[in-house]
This record gives structure tokens, sequence and C-alpha cells, in this order.
């Protein structure tokens, strides 16, 4: 039965996907189940304290009952994966087909290329991997960012769209929420300029009394809380409209790319220091959260599920206290008023090095098939996410019916922590999920639809930058270089940062920052970006 109605929905699959401009084989699932069982190897990660078998997941038993290919896997905890992958890679006797789960990077690819640990996936992908093949055909743009200068795809990627361009999921990852029933509750208005904010912040300390006595919050009240150069948990979302209006959107890079399509360091100009200025002056009015250049993950979402804070950052305000009671804080208006999107955003969300075949596989090609299977648009939303049919008491989803009466998996999580139940669930690895599949194949998170309807509602009509930073494949060359570069550059700018931020500087403190960067090179590492953005554009 289980294989019947997976098999309609692979034909159901292939039949839509035609019709919406995207050529798939016909055939059952390019090919499966075999007639006669195989077995292939595999590494994978998976979270601590979840399942560590992966053949133990539904996901994986469904994959093995459909296409009749068993999975030997080694499975490493997800936080002992940076260690232990490479040594496994490096290792003839713990090398696999394939590597589920790499996540490498640019220069990992590169390195085990070079050295021929895994092998070029290209000419598999337009032979035996329809599934791939057909988004690549109708976005030809992930190709493009596959493939190294020769043209070499050296990994399978991970795709998940969720708007794109300027209205794009990614565009904005360190969000700032506003807590409304205290403004609410002390009768002010939603604040829309640098100067209101301060006003607001100054009212959430000045009647801290009388917001724990309302609302029965234990612990002392804290009008803004983040984790400076953490992420999405970075404040500099405030500062965007400050100078030229750049902001900070880079935490890792501290780049942007300005309307003439010209890289800079955003640390170099006049809206940073304007900005570091500005959040200095908070601070030293008690406004931000003491622990904010310490604090880990752990303490600020127990301070925020106390009810504590009156402004925090993440992306999720669900992350760190509840929806009911936050709402996005919109652009606020310094010297101008703009949000600059997260650098690669606009091709959504997407991980180069996501999967490899090394060069250990005795049948890529049957490994590459199997790993197609992958790219179906039924199963690629269960890898990322979860999947229905589960013995225990949650599902991502079940399995319903779209308009047309055809299967699609229906998000329906209820209560449960989506955290919680996607890693009990999901088994990532390479996938696609196209913009065009919600409301074909499945349903749009919950989760994911009210932030992209924040970002369009209220981001996106702040956006005036035209370009970000695209996610380009460079050679080993620039990116070791670069590597090398990033590594003293961003500790010094995250550094200047939080001092800055905490004890106020000079303009001579400034200038002593550009000194630093020029000496740790920062000509050469905006050169080299500035390259693959020119040829970028040129193509």
């Amino acid at each position: 039965m289980r294989n019947a109605r997976r098999f309609l929905a692979v034909l159901v699959a292939a039949s839509m996907t035609m019709a919406m401009g995207i050529t798939v084989m016909a055939d059952d699932f390019n090919g499966f189940p075999l007639e006669e069982k195989i077995t292939l190897t595999g590494m994978i990660s998976y979270p601590p304290s979840t399942e560590s078998e992966p053949n133990n997941r539904t996901i994986f038993k469904r994959l093995e009952e459909d296409t009749n290919v068993h999975i030997e896997w080694t499975a490493i905890q997800s936080d002992q994966w940076g260690d232990k992958i490479a040594l496994n890679m490096a290792n003839i006797n713990t090398l696999t087909d394939f590597v589920f789960s790499a996540g490498f990077s640019n220069s990992d690819l590169l390195r085990y290329a070079d050295q021929e640990v895994i092998i070029p996936l290209e000419d598999y992908i337009d032979t035996v991997m329809p599934n791939l093949s057909a988004v690549f055909e109708k976005y030809p743009e992930y190709r493009a960012m596959c493939e190294d200068e020769d043209g070499h795809i050296w990994a399978l990627p991970w795709i998940e769209q969720l708007g794109s361009e300027k209205t794009a999921i990614q565009t904005v990852g360190y969000m700032s929420y506003i807590n409304k029933k205290w403004l609410d509750f002390l009768g002010l208005d939603m604040p829309t300029t640098v100067d209101e904010f301060e006003q607001v912040l100054i009212a959430f300390r000045d009647n801290a009394a009388d917001i724990q006595a309302e609302f029965g919050i234990e612990g002392s009240i804290i009008p803004m809380s983040c984790i400076m150069n953490d992420g999405d948990q970075d404040p500099c979302i405030l500062i965007n409209g400050f100078g030229e209006g750049y902001g900070d959107p880079d935490r890792g890079r501290h780049i942007a790319v300005t309307d003439d399509k010209e890289v800079i360091c955003v640390a170099t100009t006049e809206g940073f220091k304007k900005g570091m200025q500005w959040l200095h002056k908070l601070y030293d009015e008690g406004l931000i959260d003491p622990e904010a250049f310490t604090q880990e993950w752990s303490t600020y979402v127990s301070k925020g599920k106390s009810g504590r804070y009156g402004v925090a950052f993440s992306w999720d305000i669900a992350n760190i206290d509840n929806l009911q009671d936050w709402v996005p804080l919109p652009a606020l208006t310094a010297d101008v008023r703009n949000i600059t999107p997260a650098n690669g955003s606009f091709t959504s969300g997407f991980d180069r090095g996501r999967c490899v075949v090394t060069a250990l596989a005795e049948d890529p090609e049957m490994v590459c098939r199997w790993l197609d299977v992958m790219y179906d648009p039924f199963q690629s939303p269960q890898n990322n996410w979860g999947t229905y049919g589960e013995d225990d008491d949650f599902d991502i989803f079940v399995l319903g019916e779209n308009a047309d009466g055809e299967p699609m998996l229906q998000h329906a999580l209820g209560d449960a922590s989506p955290v919680e139940v996607r890693e009990a669930e999901c088994v990532g690895g390479p996938l696609a999920i196209l913009d065009e599949y919600y409301g074909v194949y499945v349903t749009c998170p919950d989760d994911a639809q009210y932030r992209l309807d924040w970002i369009k509602d209220i981001y996106t009509p702040d956006m005036n930058t035209k370009y970000v930073y695209p996610n380009v494949f460079m050679n080993m060359d620039d990116t070791e270089e670069l590597s090398n570069l990033t590594a003293d550059i961003t500790k010094t700018i995250n550094a200047a940062k939080s001092n800055w931020v905490m004890n106020g500087f000079t303009d001579a403190d400034f200038d002593q920052l550009q000194k630093d960067l020029d000496a740790y090179g920062l000509e050469d590492y905006l050169a080299i970006f500035q390259k693959y953005l020119d040829a970028f554009y040129a193509e």
C-alpha cells in the first residue's frame, strides 16, 4: 500500500512538474525500485538527543522501500561533525560512497577535488539526475553557483526558496522586535526614527517597576537585549539609517555592494561610525543589556522567556519570547531610511557544498541516481522539514490534498516545537524546494509565512539598495587568501564594535581602525570580492 501510494505520488509529481515548466522523467523514481536490493555507504550528521541510527528514521525507511537501496550509514553527532568529518575524509577505511550532509566550504570542496577524494558530478547531473537537472534548467543561476571556474560541479546543493529577490526570507536575518504589550501599556506609538526609538527605550527603563507589576515579571527589566557580533542576535539592523545607510548586514565579512557595483567595507563608512556612536549613547544611558557582549544563547533565551525584554533580535521572536506580544520593529530613520538586505539573499537559501560523491564509490552513477531522488518535489520538503505518519505523538506534516485533489504535504505542527520536531524527523542532505512547490506539493510552513509577510510588508519597501554580494565560487588561491585576510579583518572590526559600544571612541580611534584594517590587507580583501562581483555581472 505504501509503495503504491508513493508510486502514485511520484507520477503525480512528474505530471505536475512538467505542467509548471520543470521537466522530469516520468518513470518510477528514475528507475527505482531496483529488482534486487543493493547497498551503498554514506556519511551523515544528526542533532544531539535525536535518533542516532539514520535507518530508524521514517524518511529513510520509506526511501529504502521505494528504491530497494539500502544505505549503510556512518552517523556523526552534529556537534562533533567538524572534527570527525575531516578525519574520515582522510582515511580510506572510513571513507564512504558519498557524504550526505557534508556542508563543505568552498575551500573544502577545492581541496578534496585537488586531492581527488571527491569526483566531479556535472556529467551525472546531465545524464542520470533528472530532478536536479530540471531545477537547473528552470533556474540556471543555481547551476552557475555550483560550478567552479573550470565548469566542474563538485557537490550537490541544498536549495530552499522562500520568496525571491527583496522578498526572500533570508534578506533580513537579524530582525529586530519590540514588545507591543509594553508599548500599549505605556501608551506609546511605534517608533519610526532613532530619536523616537531612544525615547521608547527610556520609557521602558523609567517605568520598569510599573511594567514588572503589571505583567508579573521576575527579574529586572531590560529595555534592549542582544548578543553583539552573534549572527541574527546582533543589533546592527538599527544603524541602517545612519550616513550612507549600509548598516552592517554581513557580520561575517562586513561588506556591502554600492549601487555602482562597488564592494565596500562598511566599517570604513561614516554611517558605521555614527551608528556605533549612537549605540554607545544607548548603552551609556543604561538601555542596552550589559551582558550583551558576553552572554550565551541559552542565557539570552532564558531572560527573554522570563518576559524581561523590551527589544530583542533574532531570526524569529518565538525563539526568545512569544509571537503574541511582539511585532517587528520597522526601519528607523536617522540620516536616511534604509534596510540593507543580507548578502547572498536574493537567490534564497543555498548551500553549495551540501553533498559529495567520493572517489571510493564503485558505482557513482547509481549513487547519483539515488541522490537525485532527494530532489523529487515531493521528497525534498520531507528531507528538509520532516514527514508524516510517524509512530510518535507529533508530525511536521499530514498527507492531504491540494486544490486539484492530488497528494500534498500539509504542515501540521500543532503546539509542538518546530525545532524539536524538525530535528527528530528531517534528514537534511541535498534537496531543492522551489517557490512554485508551495500549494502544489507542500504548504508553506506557518513560521516561514508570517516571516515572509513581515519582510514583504515591513522591510522590503525600505530596501533601497540595488545589489547584494552574490554567492560566488572562488578559486583555491583566492579562497585561501580571502580566508586568511578575513580572520584578521573580521576579528578587528568585531572587537572595535564591542569596545566602542561599551566604552565609546574618538575620531582618532576610528582613524586608527582604518589604519589597522589597511595593515591587515583591506585593499587586497576588497579586490578579491570585486573581482568576482565584476565577473558575476559580466556573464
